[in-house]
């Protein structure tokens, strides 16, 4: 048993040889990459040549969770799985929360490593330091509600844990999810195809090995300290209140909310599908990942049906970007993404991209912005690659540029763009355009600063001074996506919290500047496995409907959004040459070399 708040071991499940072989969790990598997406970034990147097809039998997958999962710390839930990204092809690593990272830790595992390709379906149990494989034909076609219900009856025990894919995985959408307990997702970049191709249903954990911390007696005083501050939060109060779809009525009101495929940014009847009316409507009651104290977690009913969310994203993407104001649908198709394993992002913007292109007369389909029922079915068709659906499966870019509109794709790496428009909010858009897994807000969250004011506001039209704020965020936010806590933790707290956190956990000293420094690492080593995948500086932008169409309503009215004015500053100051490669020194720096 060690005292470090790690399990101790990693599983290697070779799908190929139909083995797994454990090991100890290496000292070395503890220390350098904390867990989380700092263990998948270096594995992937270590085991996997650049060249690699995503979808092909030498690509790997990396379930990691961080030592601070698992060990009583508010808000210490998550685990992430790293992998080449079959819709963008970066090196990719996809967070999520519930119960399984804990679970999968008190089954004796910090890690684990899937090579290979199977030639019939199996799943991964994981039980008490134990990892056997095991037939999982029965499961195959299976939602992923029904393959956790069968995967927990099959054990006789409820304490089971599973993540696992459905139909979509399965048929290997290029975004298809991995679903752990039925509602929380591995959501971006397509792990659930990868998943699928190597024919792997499903890991289940069951455990009650110890988690022991290296201080229990500091943790216990820093564990007050942040729980205090997060508790007294004004954001994490109103994410408890309304859960993340709060953000509805608040970027609406700033005309930033992007509306039918980013044509505008303000919707009318943004109201309809605000957190505030989920909550007065069909919200039944909050719910909360492991060890969390804001609990924001929807748990909605209507017409028979019951599921977990809308969260924002998908609140707007099929609320707002698709031009849909009823809160049901948008609810329902949500659910049918977790029920199948879809990216309830990029599932409905690539329908929104559809619309668009349809409504314009550029591809031939009775689909129009506001077409509820015309939209739950494609999801359908997108899940079984039926028809259009096939076509849609691959994401918005490959089927915009099929059809000679490119232009109607509003993504960066060929992944699609979340719940905010850069052409008012410029920080963020720097963020999501220099990301290392494309399209993205979670990787660096300007949002807080830009638009909430946390940890204090900055004019979100202005692009001065923007580029420390955006790699403080990225490497901050590697190094939480690397430590196993929620990133929503980061309305509260700072990077002094977290190296405190991890200080008393592993019994590695670590502080504010050393924390930051990991995150820097593992950042940079994203960056280089791209570079080697044939990314470079032609890739950190945004769609040219954000760069050249100014919007037309609000504060920001006129504005495009003016990367040109950030980048260099961003490359110089990370240290990187004008293409974005990272400097020899710099390198040497992180240990890359």
């Amino acid at each position: 048993m060690t005292m470090d708040g790690y399990a101790g071991r990693i599983a290697y499940a070779d799908l190929s040889a139909g083995n797994v072989t454990i090991k100890p969790t290496p000292p070395e990598l503890k220390k350098q990459y904390i867990g989380g997406r700092g263990f998948g970034i270096r594995f992937l990147t270590d085991m996997v040549d650049p060249k690699t097809d995503p979808l092909g039998e030498k690509n790997i997958l990396v379930f990691a969770a961080g030592p601070l999962t698992g060990t009583g710390i508010p808000l210490g839930s998550r685990y992430e799985v790293s992998t080449i990204s079959p819709l963008s092809g970066t090196a990719m690593s996809g967070n999520s929360g519930g119960v399984f990272g804990w679970k999968m830790k008190k089954a004796g595992f910090d890690a684990v490593v899937v090579t290979g390709r199977s030639r019939r379906p199996l799943w991964l149990f994981l039980d008490h330091g134990m990892a056997e494989l095991r037939d999982a034909s029965s499961l195959w076609g299976m939602t992923t509600g029904q393959t956790t219900d069968a995967i927990v009856k099959d054990l006789g025990d409820q304490s089971v844990r599973v993540a696992c894919i459905g139909p979509a995985g399965e048929n290997k959408v290029l975004y298809a999810c991995i679903i752990n307990e039925k509602t929380r997702a591995v959501g971006r970049g397509g792990a659930g195809a990868v998943m699928g191709s190597k024919n792997l249903k499903a890991i289940a954990a069951r455990g009650d090995l110890p988690i022991r911390p290296a201080d229990e007696a500091q943790l216990n005083v820093v564990k007050e300290r942040v729980k205090k501050k997060i508790t007294e939060n004004g954001i994490e109060q109103a994410l408890q209140k309304y859960g993340t779809a709060v953000l509805v009525n608040i970027i609406n009101e700033n005309y930033v909310l992007p509306t039918r495929n980013f044509q505008t940014a303000h919707f009318p009847a943004a109201e309809k599908v605000s957190g505030e009316t989920m909550a007065a409507t069909i919200l039944k009651q909050n719910k909360g990942c492991f060890s969390c104290i804001v609990k924001c977690g929807r748990v909605c009913e209507f017409d028979g049906e019951h599921g977990e969310g809308p969260e924002y994203e998908p609140d707007w993407a099929f609320g707002p970007d698709c031009g849909i104001d009823d809160l049901k649908a948008v609810a329902r198709a949500n659910n049918i993404c977790n029920e199948y394993g879809l990216d309830a992002i990029s599932a409905p913007t690539t329908i929104a991209c559809l619309m668009e292109m349809a409504e314009k007369g550029y591809v031939t389909h009775p689909i129009r912005f506001g077409d509820a029922k015309g939209m739950l079915l494609l999801l359908e068709q997108i899940v079984k690659r039926e028809g259009i659906g096939n076509e849609l499966a691959a994401g918005s870019f490959r089927f915009a540029t099929k059809y000679g509109h490119p232009e109607c794709s509003m993504s960066s790496k060929m992944q699609e763009l979340p719940a905010y428009d850069p052409r008012g909010i410029q920080g963020y858009g720097l963020a999501t355009a220099t990301s290392v897994r494309g399209g993205d807000h979670v990787y660096g969250y300007l949002i807080s600063p830009e638009i909430l004011g946390a940890p204090e506001k900055l004019d979100p039209l202005i692009t001065k001074g923007k580029a420390p704020w955006v790699r403080t965020f990225q490497d901050l936010s590697a190094a939480i996506d690397a430590s196993g806590m929620c990133l929503f933790t980061s309305f509260a707290l700072g990077a002094e919290d977290y190296a405190d956190l991890i200080t008393a956990t592993t019994g590695m000293k670590t502080d504010p500047a050393g924390l930051l420094m990991i995150g820097e690492r593992i950042w940079n080593l994203q960056k280089l496995y791209n570079i080697r995948r044939g990314f470079g500086r032609k890739d950190d932008t945004l769609p040219a409907r954000l760069l050249n169409e100014p919007l037309k309503e609000g504060p920001a009215a006129g504005q495009v959004w003016r990367g040109g004015e950030m980048l260099d500053d961003y490359y110089t100051l990370r240290g990187w040459d004008r293409e974005g490669t990272p400097s020899t020194e710099k390198q040497k720096e992180l240990g890359l070399m």
